[in-house]
């Protein structure tokens, strides 16, 4: 009841507070400081940022946000329209348009000629809340009345395809959006390459090596949204977005033959788990500007997660109906989260100065109904504050600023929680000596909270060795980060070389311990991860307007220690993109190594992929063919270094898969421009966690 009587408020205040500013003169769109740039001809390296300026051809070559991002190539960033995905050194971007939060089904609604500008942050400030990178496209004011964006992608192998369609209409000071997408990923063939040991305190040890007999996975979503937003010129933007996520089937299935070291009989198995349910979302945004360029801005959100989380683990031995283990975990979510955020933006001639608060909180309702029906509610509060203050003098320019969070959790059933106050203090300093080199030397940190799987309590079991159980001893973890990035540009030539030192003292980890005959997964404070990395990002313009290659290659040493023990791991990681452009025709290739993450006693990767895909434009048209993985073999999985638990897991997909693409654009009359968002308050609804080892 409280939360139906403070919405309406809300409504009524920013509607109040905009009809008092009518007379501010300032232009919504925020005003460039007038820094000294680094010009190259396809970026603009700033104190801040990397500006990349979309060319004719690469306009021209692409039929939506997501294509022309590709054909930008920019070094240090993966982007993969097939597999919409958008990553920087194994790490996630934070997507922006026009400095609002966005997902990717957004970027690809973005017609190509509406964006001006597209600005890489690899540094980003306090009001990003603790980003790894941020991108920002900026979009311009498009000249037509309304448009329409249709893709579809299916592969010819095999149930897997993207398909969307976006529509855009306008009417004086408003405008219309509303659009959806469908992913299709159904019953692909999987299987896995598996192997552990579990070694006991008293010494004796088992091996189970595990033969692959089948499997597949299911990864089908449909995503729905609707928009409206008011715009009146240079004084008040007011924005309504409403979405619905249908997460309707997500799934890995395996079988396989164990083989055990100590002459047991051989043993059939089947491992699976997966979830499923839907995700309304609401968020209202309202911008203000008023006198001597000053502005206000306030976001809020909400969203509502309704599903389930499951997993199945059977053993038995061929030939019988009696199973040795038989495991089944079903969890129902009833999640909220709402999120509330205001920014004040003031700038000068050389200066800026920024401050913001937020609020975050969600309320999550497990149901365990393989525990007889047991319910469990967790509580998670958020508060941050931050000011920051950015000033350049000549050829110099710096940021610093403090942020601070207050985080507080509560756990209805048993009483406990805990509550912390952590400092988030930033700086940065630029140094560039002419217009083709630039040095920059930036210290971040963050906070990084305990997830709703990590604390929950409830014993949970994975197979017939291991169980997991969550901590509600956890503390907010911190994270540290240091890095020194020179930026260069050189004839046909531009890139960035840096190092990177990062330290969390307090990372939440998983550890394994045993109770008895259970070999336990809990969570725990661990005594830190520190790692150092050194990276190379190049563009190289091989054939001027026909030949680009693009890349980023890392190397990361690093050191993870906790609870009795503490392990190492040396890796190369990186990616390589090149793209042939001419008479209409775009060939494209793309080579992606996953970093070698060490977390806890896990290393683990992401996809080993490649790409080629070729593709041809006509008028609105586009037509496009390609094939996701044509070398090699997929790739994804872990390692466990664990003394308890040593083993070996490679994930392999059949994704050796061609695929077509048809685009198609129409424009017509003349549109208002889109509204720009400055922020966005993050009401994410977190998810419960079933099964897996």
């Amino acid at each position: 009841m409280k939360s139906n009587k403070i919405l309406p408020l809300l409504a009524l205040s920013l509607c109040t507070a905009t009809a008092m500013a009518q007379e501010a003169r300032d232009t919504l769109l925020t005003r460039e400081l007038q820094e000294v740039v680094v010009k190259a001809s396809k970026v603009i390296r700033k104190a801040d940022m990397d500006i990349y300026n979309p060319s004719k051809s690469a306009v021209e070559n692409s039929k939506n946000g997501m294509q022309l991002l590709n054909n930008l190539m920019i070094p240090s960033l993966t982007v993969s329209d097939a597999l919409g995905s958008i990553q920087a050194a194994g790490q996630s971007v934070q997507v922006r348009i026009n400095g609002r939060v966005s997902s990717i089904e957004q970027v690809r609604t973005l017609l190509p000629e509406t964006i001006k500008r597209v600005e890489w942050i690899d540094n980003p400030g306090l009001r990003y809340g603790g980003a790894n990178y941020v991108l920002n496209i900026i979009v311009t004011n498009p000249a037509v009345g309304g448009s329409l964006m249709a893709n579809a992608r299916p592969a010819l192998n095999t149930a897997w395809g993207f398909y969307m369609a976006d529509a855009k209409f306008n009417t004086g000071r408003s405008q219309w959006s509303v659009g959806g997408n469908f992913k299709l990923t159904n019953k692909v063939k999987i299987y896995r390459d598996y192997s552990e040991t579990f070694t006991r305190p008293d010494g004796t040890s088992v091996t189970r090596d595990e033969t692959p007999l089948g499997g597949n996975t299911d990864n089908t979503m449909a995503n729905a949204w609707a928009s409206y937003n008011y715009i009146k010129p240079d004084t008040t933007v007011f924005m309504a977005e409403f979405g619905f996520f249908q997460n309707i089937r997500e799934k890995e299935l395996y079988h396989g033959l164990l083989s055990l070291s100590d002459g047991t009989s051989d043993i059939d198995l089947t491992d699976s788990n997966g979830k499923e349910g839907s995700t309304p979302s609401l968020s209202l945004y309202w911008q203000q500007n008023f006198r001597n360029k000053q502005m206000l801005i306030v976001s809020l959100s909400s969203s509502f997660y309704s599903g389930r989380t499951f997993s199945d683990y059977l053993e038995w031995f061929p030939g019988t109906e009696t199973y040795i283990t038989d495991i089944h975990t079903s969890i129902k979510d009833r999640n909220q989260a709402y999120a509330v955020e205001t920014n004040y933006i003031k700038n000068w001639q050389n200066s800026r100065f920024t401050a913001g608060a937020s609020y975050n909180a969600n309320r999550n309702r497990s149901r365990y109904e393989s525990l007889d029906g047991q319910v469990f509610h967790q509580r998670q509060d958020k508060t941050y504050l931050f000011a920051e203050y950015f000033q350049r003098l000549g050829k110099w320019s710096a940021t610093a600023g403090m942020g601070v969070q207050y985080t507080d959790f509560l756990f209805k059933e048993s009483g406990l929680g805990t509550h912390s106050w952590s400092p988030r203090p930033q700086a940065t300093v630029t140094y560039a000596p002419d217009r083709n080199h630039n040095f920059r030397l930036n210290f971040t940190s963050w906070q990084s909270t305990p997830s709703l799987s990590e604390t929950n309590i409830v014993p949970q079991q994975l197979d017939g060795f291991q169980w997991r159980v969550g901590n509600q001893d956890l503390k907010t973890a911190n994270s540290y980060m240091l890095t020194f990035r020179y930026g260069f540009n050189l004839p046909r030539v531009s890139g960035t070389f840096g190092v990177r030192a990062f330290t969390s003292p307090n990372a939440i980890t998983p550890m394994f311990l045993w109770e008895g005959d259970r070999l336990l997964t809990t969570y725990e404070n661990s005594r830190g991860l520190q790692n150092l990395s050194f990276f190379l990002a190049p563009q190289i313009e091989v054939i001027p307007k026909w030949l680009t290659v693009s890349g980023y290659l890392q190397y990361r040493t690093e050191r993870m220690r906790g609870t009795d023990y503490e392990h190492h791991n040396n890796a190369w990681s990186g990616n390589a993109s090149l793209q042939l452009t001419h008479w209409g025709f775009v060939l494209s290739g793309q080579y992606i190594r996953a970093q070698r993450d060490l977390w806890g006693e896990k290393i683990s990767w992401g996809e080993d992929i490649n790409i080629i895909d070729l593709s041809y434009n006509m008028k609105g048209w586009q037509f496009a063919a390609g094939v996701i993985m044509p070398f090699g073999k997929y790739d994804r999985g872990y390692k466990t270094l664990s003394q308890w638990n040593s083993n070996e897991q490679h994930d392999r997909i059949n994704m050796r898969m061609p695929y077509v693409q048809i685009s198609y654009n129409l424009q017509w009359g003349r549109q208002k421009r889109s509204a720009d968002k400055l922020i966005n308050a993050d009401a994410n609804v977190d998810t419960s966690k079933a099964g897996g080892r």
